[in-house]
């Protein structure tokens, strides 16, 4: 079974600390913790800091601590623009 994928790029003023194909990824929105998978509906939302949790394949993840910023969902793209972030 082919498993579509969405683009992730996590980006601080600085560098670009994270770019590739993901299943999803789990955001600190300022309300609370949400989810955006493959095929997601258009979303801007602002981010606290916390964690972003990546969800690479079914069994794999990553995990970073970031400031806060925000978030773009277009296109079956997803855009993390934050203050700082570091891989936990």
């Amino acid at each position: 079974m082919n498993v579509v994928k969405m683009k992730l790029e996590i980006l601080t003023p600085e560098q670009k600390i994270f770019s590739g194909d993901v299943y999803g990824v789990q955001l600190p929105g300022i309300t609370g913790l949400f989810e955006v998978l493959d095929r997601h509906a258009p979303l801007v939302s602002a981010l606290k800091s916390g964690t972003v949790k990546i969800l690479k394949d079914k069994n794999s993840t990553a995990q970073y601590t970031i400031q806060s910023g925000f978030v773009e969902v277009l296109n079956n793209s997803t855009t993390v623009l934050v203050e700082g972030a570091e891989e936990k």
